[in-house]
């Protein structure tokens, strides 16, 4: 009997009715930049017509661990906007529009059902961040994973104006520092916050958890915000106003923050906001010390602006506008010239 490609673990037929599936759900988020999608060996862009000196931007990441909650309890429809947020999030701190995405959905054996909730997934997180889901790849490889699991990782292009970048080169002593709500965990932390909830307190998935009002799978699946839709907000009321974005993940706010500041600089912060309670919860079950909680969760702040002292007010009614909630988190202080930039917490 001859030995086939689907005997070997790969089943290309599977694969077809897949990327049959995608088609409509991909072609739901293309915008007029759109030139082609999927279907040919690469997508193709065009760039829009109104930015001036226009560069690419591009960002990459994945989920992590936070794939083992959606494999545990089997739910996989919002894990695909965790990804869009983790890549279009970091783009959009550049001041860029976004674009177009790609993602490579990689699995040992495919399940045609998860692959397309998954993408789906990935398309919503596509119209709310307003850009394309261009393409993609799905890798059914035998042998690499276990069954019913599976790897993502994203690819985002956003395109921002040569003179309208975002970023240190902006930023003043003086201006104010503002802070935007996190979702939750959103997508970083999530090996030691399974090894405390899970691990070492021995909260089932599926257990209801008094402290937060949910199950703790419904709160370890909160999806990633996305904060395109809030920067092209401030974009519009602020202009050269606005002068940097933090997304703050893996690191906190002590380790994201000091990319957007020059040499010299100090973020003078006070952390006296409400901490959501899922973090409180994580450091009181490990218990995990207070400088690791804030150097490995993102703490309840999912963003930073750094805005003119001026325009403070005005950034904060545009996120507000937006959807968002936001607070005044510090200000910009001079260091001594030359200095390594840092957070200074008031405590």
């Amino acid at each position: 009997m001859p030995i086939t490609y689907r005997a070997a673990g790969v089943d290309i037929d599977a694969g077809d009715d897949l990327v049959e599936r995608i088609k409509p759900i991909a072609r739901s988020t293309y915008l007029d930049t759109v030139v082609e999608g999927i279907g040919g060996f690469a997508a193709l862009s065009s760039l829009p017509p109104d930015i001036q000196e226009p560069l690419l931007v591009s960002g990459t990441d994945g989920v992590g661990t936070k794939l083992k909650v959606a494999f545990a309890t089997g739910r996989h429809g919002t894990i695909g906007q965790d990804l869009v947020a983790m890549c279009v999030n970091d783009v959009v701190t550049t001041g860029a529009r976004p674009l177009f995405f790609l993602d490579y959905f990689a699995c040992g054996k495919l399940d045609v059902d998860v692959a397309e909730r998954v993408i789906s997934g990935i398309a919503e997180g596509c119209r709310m961040a307003v850009c394309a889901l261009q393409g993609g790849e799905t890798a059914e490889l035998p042998g690499m994973y276990p069954l019913g699991e599976y790897d993502l990782a994203g690819f985002a292009v956003g395109v921002v104006g040569r003179r309208a970048v975002l970023g240190k080169q902006r930023v003043r002593t003086g201006d104010a520092v503002l802070a935007v709500a996190s979702s939750g965990l959103h997508s970083n932390g999530y090996s030691l916050a399974r090894r405390v909830l899970e691990g070492e307190m021995k909260l089932a998935l599926d257990a209801h958890v008094p402290e937060l009002g949910c199950t703790l799978a419904d709160e370890l699946l909160v999806p990633t915000r996305i904060y395109a839709r809030a920067v092209a907000g401030l974009l519009a009321a602020l202009g050269e106003s606005l002068h940097a974005l933090c997304h703050v993940t893996g690191g906190g706010l002590s380790e994201n923050l000091p990319r957007v500041l020059p040499d010299g600089t100090a973020a003078r912060v006070r952390l006296d906001y409400e901490v959501p309670k899922v973090f409180a919860l994580i450091q009181r079950g490990g218990p995990v010390e207070l400088d690791e909680m804030r150097r490995t969760f993102n703490m309840g702040i999912g963003l930073v602006a750094v805005v003119a002292k001026d325009a403070a007010d005005r950034a904060l009614t545009a996120l507000a506008a937006a959807g968002e909630k936001a607070w005044h988190l510090g200000e910009v202080t001079a260091t001594l010239a030359g200095e390594p930039s840092r957070v200074d917490i008031l405590e």
